[in-house]
């Protein structure tokens, strides 16, 4: 049986890009990689629906329960770490992992953002925010990056970028659903299966 790279998914709510992913290794765009685990920050998500009907195998892991930002990045390290994974995809996860986390697994976690790195990203700018941010700027173009995660938000080496333009009477929540649509759920699986086809390698 080929081998393929072990994929862990977080998750913070209710899981499109994990459903953009789990249906994209089901076409086959992921093809060098699996996904093993699912890992929700909040009981509940139903993004853990997701993976229950994938079949999936999924954990709860809290910051509450764990009592500390280092005891839930220890309780994470060794979830990953018992699933063999090799790729870590960061799907709409609300919770900033610490440079320890980050760099224990350096270039094999990617993230998803919803704007065009350099623009309306870093502390602060998330989920219907930066629509909020391109809109009131007027930008007319906006789009996803997804790129690999450090210590810094958003900061990490960019790994792919898709535009998407903004159009007349635009609200952010119809603004979002089109990066969604056209870039999000396009290029987060493409990013996946480039990364986990380069880890395979080494």
């Amino acid at each position: 049986m080929e081998r393929k790279a072990n994929i862990a998914i977080l998750v913070s709510g209710g899981g499109t890009n994990l459903q953009a992913l789990i249906d994209a290794e089901k076409s086959g765009i992921i093809h060098s990689g699996r996904i093993k685990l699912v890992i929700s920050n909040k009981a509940g998500a139903y993004a853990l629906e997701r993976a229950a009907n994938a079949g999936i195998s999924s954990l709860v892991i809290t910051k509450k329960e764990a009592g500390s930002q280092e005891a839930f990045e220890d309780k994470l390290i060794e979830a990953l770490e018992n699933a063999e994974t090799d790729l870590i995809i960061l799907a709409g996860f609300m919770s900033i992992l610490s440079e320890k986390f980050t760099s224990h697994f350096e270039k094999r976690i990617i993230n998803v953002h919803p704007s065009l790195i350099p623009s309306f990203c870093g502390e602060g700018f998330y989920g219907l925010r930066v629509h909020e941010a391109a809109l009131a700027k007027g930008v007319k173009v906006t789009g996803a990056t997804v790129h690999f995660v450090n210590e810094i938000p958003d900061g990490g080496e960019i790994i792919l970028q898709k535009a998407v333009e903004i159009q007349d009477g635009d609200t952010p929540e119809i603004l979002q659903k089109r990066v969604m649509e056209q870039a999000e759920w396009i290029i987060l699986p493409a990013a996946a299966e480039f990364v986990s086809s380069k880890l395979l390698l080494n």
